[in-house]
């Protein structure tokens, strides 16, 4: 069993070239692990061994942005110190930058005392953005959209699971690898922020679908069906900072989180017919009321026998459809199932016997042009309300991705 009683290098002083023996002796306990990752390659990752796979973490933009999103996801959002000024919040980003970056290719981070568990990255990736209060503090202009979203009559927020200076999402296919990031993280910020909140998803496991199926949320609702790809012309007008953007975040885009809690118990008494009239495509497949595939454009022009659309005008399909690249938004869905709050109610008044709901992500160029439009007419009339309520929100700065020696944000300093 190796002896923790005597005190390591600190993180400071290995990342300012002290302790280096030490380091070098904590990243040796990975050759062998990494001997192994290196064999299986991208033909093992292909028969099923996903442990050994690794998404590139250096390029033009942040790699959790592009890359497949991962089977797990933890948010954390931190509030700022006080006292961390404009050389803290850099020292702090290039902290998160160093860990995330030798994390996520299977490499444990300086000072870590568990590197064994980075060995197996499964694709983790990591996505750091920035509040309102932490683009002020490091002394750069802000996006015009970056702040609270409006206030939406379908909210019910609440602030432990809302707002946040600054936010690093981390995705990957193996909750061990992702667990162990995030305690990096937080070890990385005690000094210059405090944790405000932590939410965790998850959508099926790796292997459990063939290669590009479409998300289900615990609703069984095929829930994104229409949203760009990464590597398309459609992704890259909705996603990337346009030409009026603050020139630090050029390379970068937006993400808005939105908490849902849905009533399960609700939507359990809404026969299959009601849940497709609902969502505007068949609940089964996907495919729209329309016909067709899942992928194929809905007409909500149609009319069927009666005289009427056959697609509801306020069923989710209806009200969320959109043709306009510039101004769709890119889906970014993980459920979440946490224990059941003492005291609590379900939508009839019972005690609940459920904490379910969907952590709704998304990418965007500019969140007034593309997210607040399409929020609206969801709260305006979406027959989904009636099983959903929005309990957490918040909007955050993508900054670019950086090179190898850079560090995300850096261009906030520039």
């Amino acid at each position: 069993m190796t002896d923790r009683s005597a005190p390591g290098p600190s993180r400071r002083q290995l990342l300012l070239g002290g302790g280096a023996a030490a380091g070098a002796g904590a990243l040796a306990a990975l050759g062998a692990e990494r001997a192994v990752a290196a064999a299986a390659g991208p033909a093992a990752d292909e028969a099923g061994v996903n442990g050994a796979r690794t998404v590139p973490f250096h390029g033009p933009h942040q790699a959790g942005v592009t890359a497949r999103q991962g089977a797990h996801a933890t948010y954390l959002a931190f509030d700022l110190d006080p006292a961390t000024d404009r050389d803290g919040l850099r020292a702090w980003l290039r902290l998160l930058t160093d860990d995330a970056a030798r994390l996520t290719q299977g490499r444990g981070g300086l000072a870590d005392l568990e590197p064994e568990l980075a060995a197996r990255p499964a694709g983790l990736t990591a996505t750091i953005g920035l509040g309102l209060a932490t683009v002020e503090r490091a002394g750069a202009q802000p996006p015009s959209w970056l702040g609270p979203l409006p206030s939406f009559p379908i909210d019910a927020l609440e602030d432990r699971w809302s707002g946040g200076d600054l936010v690093v999402l981390l995705q990957g296919d193996d909750p061990t690898a992702v667990s162990h990031l995030a305690r990096m993280i937080v070890r990385d910020s005690r000094a210059h922020g405090t944790l405000r909140w932590r939410q965790t998803g998850f959508r099926r496991a790796y292997g459990t679908d063939a290669r590009g199926t479409t998300f289900r949320n615990l609703f069984g609702q095929v829930d994104g069906s229409t949203t760009p790809a990464p590597g398309t012309a459609e992704f890259d007008a909705a996603v990337w900072a346009r030409d009026d953007a603050p020139g630090w975040l050029q390379g970068g885009t937006s993400l808005v989180l939105r908490r849902i809690a849905m009533d399960l118990e609700g939507w359990d008494a809404v026969d299959l017919a009601g849940r497709s009239n609902a969502l505007g495509r068949d609940h089964a497949t996907g495919v729209p009321l329309t016909g067709g595939e899942e992928t194929d454009p809905i007409d909500l022009a149609a009319v069927g026998p009666t005289g009427l659309t056959v697609v509801n005008p306020v069923s989710h399909a209806a009200r969320a459809h959109e043709t306009d690249p510039t101004r769709m938004i890119v889906r970014l869905g993980h459920s979440y199932d946490d224990p059941v709050e003492d005291g609590s109610l379900d939508s009839r008044g019972r005690p609940a016997v459920s904490n379910v709901g969907l952590l709704f992500g998304s990418w965007q160029a500019d969140v007034t042009a593309q997210f607040v439009p399409l929020q609206e007419r969801l709260a305006q009339a979406d027959l989904l309300n009636e099983w959903t309520t929005p309990i957490g929100s918040g909007v955050w700065a993508i900054p670019p991705g950086c090179a190898e020696g850079g560090f995300i944000g850096e261009t906030l300093f520039a």
